[in-house]
């Protein structure tokens, strides 16, 4: 039991043993059956190819953050200090929008594309200084602020329609809810509190799966939690690493959630008894998960 809530135990394999000291970011490109996800704080790009299960890592001169498929060929990559556009086949990163780039006490971290192609993205104080970060959205190639006063941004997520945003103050432990235009992904009006955890962990990334269902990862609580679209709190399924972060969906048919950990904060007793803290997982959920959107960069 956890919070009053039944533990669950689901089919569960590490993806990649390398240890991240903050783990953030996954996503899955369903083309080439690869997933995604960054270490912030050490400037690495993770790269798993699901099937036979090789981790490649890339170095980065930024702190990555999250990224999105633009096309085949290239991807947005979310850094402290700008969003670049990265060549798939090289990994060659041209800088695309600074963001935030003026203020040396910020750095990005959650985000997630909506169903229209518009980039939804969360920054930070690097020291998580209270409500020193914002969200922004990236519509057509254009950023424009969407809220300020945030602690820690994360849970960027949308309805399976568009209709409906997530995210989350992690800082405050809530998670929101606020209507969209479903053909620009940007807000129709002021969000509102869906969930707040009083105690057991923080609200930390999520994701919606094809039913509309909110796959939120549970810092501090080793655990992935499932919400309905109004909050109701569904199912709590265990990940074996602590401070668990972020969720994906992954596989051919995304049955699958692969999450990331990390280290970050914990001293070596608590490392001891969190043998599996950093590692990057795959739970077999049997969901009804669904591939991510594309970023249109621009219009038409």
């Amino acid at each position: 039991m956890i919070g009053g809530q039944t533990m669950e135990e689901v089919p569960t394999t590490v993806l990649c043993g390398e240890r991240c000291h903050l783990g953030e970011g996954p996503t899955y490109d369903a083309a080439t059956d690869t997933a995604w996800w960054f270490d912030i704080v050490e400037r690495r790009l993770f790269e798993a190819r699901l099937d036979p299960g090789q981790t490649t890592i890339h170095s980065l001169d930024v702190m990555g953050s999250a990224l999105g498929r633009i096309d085949a060929h290239r991807q947005l990559v979310v850094a402290d200090d700008g969003l670049y556009v990265r060549q798939s086949a090289d990994g060659r990163m041209t800088l695309f929008r600074p963001l935030e780039a003026d203020n040396a006490a910020t750095r990005s971290n959650d985000a997630r594309v909506h169903p229209s192609g518009t980039f939804w993205i969360g920054t930070m104080g690097r020291q998580a200084e209270r409500e020193l970060g914002a969200i922004y959205a990236l519509h057509r190639g254009e950023l424009s602020r969407l809220y300020d006063g945030i602690t820690i941004p994360n849970a960027i997520c949308f309805s399976p329609d568009g209709t409906i945003g997530y995210f989350a103050d992690t800082g405050k432990n809530v998670l929101f809810r606020v209507d969209l235009d479903a053909a620009t992904g940007l807000p129709r009006g002021a969000p509102a509190a869906l969930v707040t955890r009083r105690s057991g962990g923080g609200i930390d990334g999520a994701v919606v799966d094809a039913d509309g269902l909110i796959w939120n990862a549970r810092w501090g609580g080793g655990c992935i939690d499932v919400y309905s679209p109004q909050g109701k709190h569904l199912r709590s399924l265990r990940v074996p690493a602590r401070q668990s972060s972020c969720p994906a969906f992954v596989g051919q048919n995304f049955s699958r959630l692969l999450v990331t950990s990390a280290w970050q904060g914990m001293g070596e007793e608590a490392k001891r008894a969190d043998p599996d803290h950093g590692r990057t997982f795959v739970l077999d959920v049997g969901a009804r998960g669904r591939p991510e959107p594309d970023i249109k960069l621009a219009t038409g």
